[in-house]
């Protein structure tokens, strides 16, 4: 048998993720992505809401970036969720129509635990993600539960892009043509390690993989990335993840007494000094 199916911790399991946008920021969504790589793969992306307002701008990026498919739902009367319905009306279609393992409902709203229950009746699990004020009936129906404000943005620790050269004054057409040519990369593996959206699933795949001595097995921490974002390594250059991982310069890669090869992040400053086998 293949040592991956030995090491992997979930098999490919379907699960659908549907976010109330209303009630969860766009900051998280790379961290729920993220925690659900533990799960499986969130084959079905979309996000409720009424795209025209000006309170879920921010998401408008996210929503190309992470491969979420947008469900437009007006406010047909005042006080009333319709983005609330619209999920629920969805989740129950998906629940008959698709083979699914799981569901994931991304929210802050009670009025979902209802939708939770009858999902989890029907032998699937529910992976709920929301705020502190998330009330309990809707935590506790949960299959498990995270709470996003007690969790560091992914995005907020991915690397940000190298800064411009200051712009000068210059009036020689020379130097002007030279002030607008692209400055060349250097190094190869800082622009990889300068592309958030990859390092976002590289450290996620780490996180999701981990293991109690702060080591995961590259190999499945390159599958749970993968489950986040359609990443193939050629395309950055490289043949396979441990290139990839190692290209950045943000992880430690040990090779194991048991011929496997482990990761680690190397800001986690908690883990062992090697993996234990």
């Amino acid at each position: 048998m293949n040592p991956d199916q030995l090491s992997s911790p979930t098999p490919n399991r379907r699960i659908a993720l549907l976010i109330d946008a209303d009630n969860v920021s766009h900051t998280k969504i790379a961290t729920i992505l993220a925690e659900l790589s533990k799960y499986g793969t969130a084959n079905i992306r979309r996000a409720y809401g009424d795209w025209a307002s000006a309170g879920l701008k921010g998401w408008k990026d996210k929503l190309h970036a992470f491969a979420i498919r947008p469900i437009q739902q007006f406010s047909y009367s005042v006080g009333k969720n319709a983005t609330d319905i619209a999920l629920v009306i969805d989740a129950m279609e998906l629940l008959y129509t698709q083979k699914l393992d799981g569901f994931c409902i991304a929210s802050s709203d009670a009025d979902f635990t209802p939708l939770v229950m009858q999902l989890k009746a029907n032998g699937h699990d529910v992976y709920g993600f929301g705020e502190r004020k998330t009330p309990e009936p809707f935590v506790n129906a949960c299959t498990t539960f995270l709470y996003l404000d007690g969790v560091v943005d992914a995005e907020a620790s991915a690397p940000s892009p190298g800064r411009r050269r200051p712009t000068r004054s210059r009036t020689r057409k020379a130097d002007v043509a030279e002030e607008s040519k692209p400055e060349p990369v250097a190094d190869p593996k800082l622009a990889i390690a300068q592309d958030a959206t990859l390092v976002i699933a590289l450290r996620g795949g780490v996180e999701a993989a981990e293991r109690d001595d702060g080591w995961a097995l590259l190999s499945t921490a390159g599958s749970a990335a993968r489950r986040q974002a359609p990443i193939d390594p050629r395309n950055y250059g490289v043949k396979n993840f441990p290139a990839l991982f190692e290209a950045t310069g943000l992880f430690d890669i040990i090779r194991g007494e048991n011929g496997l090869t482990y990761v680690a992040d190397k800001r986690n400053k908690d883990r062992t000094p090697r993996p234990s086998n």
